[in-house]
């Protein structure tokens, strides 16, 4: 355990949030933003925040998925007492140890990203990712309209984020449909 010194809050993104201990032996129940454990194997440590305070870093032991959640067993907690001081903690990692394979985005890239049609009309911002069962949905937004973009290669043809622009194909009846 060591608190926050090597690395700013600014370079830590949140993975997860503390559910609960889970068992006598200090393992916490956690759930995860990300649908794969990835985001917490990958980086080797883990910062919880809880409240106010710093986030403090801990070195992940073992994962492993139970239902819908996952189960973390961290060095330093080896009792109920000592994981359930960290109930409804957010769980970070450093964005510089996540990995992605080739035309993955993490949300935080996506979130206010321009969309444009491919034809060039402006659509508004990306304000909101909902996640489903098979694909991501982004909620695009310009003042009082509202689309809903399905995240699939037929409608997304290219992401520029040096630009931070978003570049779609509307299937037909696509934005007819999904104004609000």
């Amino acid at each position: 355990m060591n608190s926050l010194n090597e690395v700013s809050s600014e370079e830590l993104l949140p993975v997860g949030k503390v559910i609960k201990p889970h068992g006598v032996k200090g393992l916490i129940r956690a759930w995860s933003y990300a649908r794969t454990m990835q985001s917490f194997q990958h980086s080797g440590t883990i910062f919880f925040k809880q409240d106010n305070q710093d986030p403090v870093e801990y070195r992940i032991h073992d994962i492993k998925p139970h239902k819908n959640f996952f189960i973390l067993r961290i060095e330093g907690l080896y009792t109920f007492e000592e994981a359930d001081r960290l109930r409804g903690a957010d769980i970070l990692v450093d964005k510089e140890k996540l990995t992605r394979d080739g035309d993955e985005y993490f949300w935080f890239e996506l979130i206010n990203l321009k969309v444009f049609l491919d034809t060039g009309k402006y659509l508004g911002i990306i304000k909101e990712i909902i996640p489903t069962g098979s694909n991501d949905v982004y909620v695009v937004k310009l003042n009082d309209s509202e689309f809903l973009i399905p995240a699939i290669y037929d409608v997304v043809k290219k992401i520029d984020l040096n630009r931070g622009e978003m570049i779609i194909s509307a299937m037909d009846g696509l934005l007819d449909l999904n104004e609000v």
